[in-house]
């Protein structure tokens, strides 16, 4: 898609640089995915030189212009990570271009980068017009179908994953009406360390929703937590009607909790 509108690409670009007709480039796979007449001028945060992964004492620091393909061989020894880069159903042209800010910031239903972050506990870092910074959990972030918490002017900097995450025993279920289909549910289970799980659903539903058990739930608990999800929040598209993504959910989440029970 061209975006016959913009007039200028600033590169690199800073917090400071943003005013109204501007957006933030990443990748550009989403950004150039369809018409925005609104847009004067692209701020280019790929050439800021932000390291793609900083390995720290209680996690992993992912810039917001990591590359898919960055992301997923750094961190290939999470099973999780690779199951969710995979999610993408993409070429290797996507994988080395596509971000993993890009992803989120999107806020698609089917985004795995969103999935991946909500289920890992991911805090993301947020930058304004001005400088200053904030911090919001990435189950907070995404509040709709292409709605995040962004105020105008900010960039999504970082994601943090924090190490107690990434080392707990996870479970990963994805479905689609095709094989190479777009997700249209995708379910996540994470085992605390105390026994409990944390269920978390994303693809099916307009934003992600968490699920959270001190204790290793009973089936009929986990179909009780199921039902508190809206009917209106299951998303109705050519990728799968509501009726039917609630059924695979609550069917992959029974499929996760006996697995980390086991």
């Amino acid at each position: 898609m061209d975006l016959h509108t913009v007039t200028e690409v600033i590169s690199p670009a800073a917090p400071g640089a943003w005013r109204p007709g501007d957006a933030w480039l990443g990748g550009g796979t989403a950004l150039f995915g369809e018409p925005r007449p609104h847009l004067r001028r692209l701020l280019d945060l790929t050439a800021a030189g932000w390291p793609p992964l900083t390995f720290g004492d209680d996690g992993v620091e992912v810039a917001a212009t990591c590359t898919i393909a960055e992301l997923a061989d750094g961190l290939s020894r999470h099973g999780i990570v690779r199951q969710c880069c995979h999610a993408f159903l993409a070429s290797f042209k996507i994988w080395n271009v596509a971000t993993v800010g890009g992803n989120l910031c999107a806020a698609l239903p089917a985004g795995p980068m969103i999935s991946l972050s909500v289920a890992l506990d991911a805090t993301l870092l947020l930058l304004g017009p001005d400088g200053a910074e904030r911090r919001v959990p990435a189950a907070e972030f995404v509040t709709g179908e292409g709605v995040t918490v962004l105020r105008d002017g900010e960039l999504l900097r970082s994601i943090h994953y924090p190490h107690r995450a990434l080392a707990a025993r996870s479970a990963y279920r994805q479905g689609s009406l095709h094989r190479h289909g777009r997700s249209a549910v995708l379910v996540i289970g994470r085992a605390e360390p105390a026994g409990g799980l944390s269920l978390t659903v994303t693809a099916a539903t307009r934003r992600p929703h968490v699920l959270r058990f001190t204790e290793p739930p009973r089936a009929d608990e986990v179909a009780d937590a199921l039902a508190t999800i809206p009917d209106e929040d299951y998303v109705d598209d050519v990728h799968g009607r509501p009726v039917w993504r609630r059924h695979l959910t609550r069917h992959y989440a029974e499929q996760i909790r006996a697995e980390l029970a086991s």
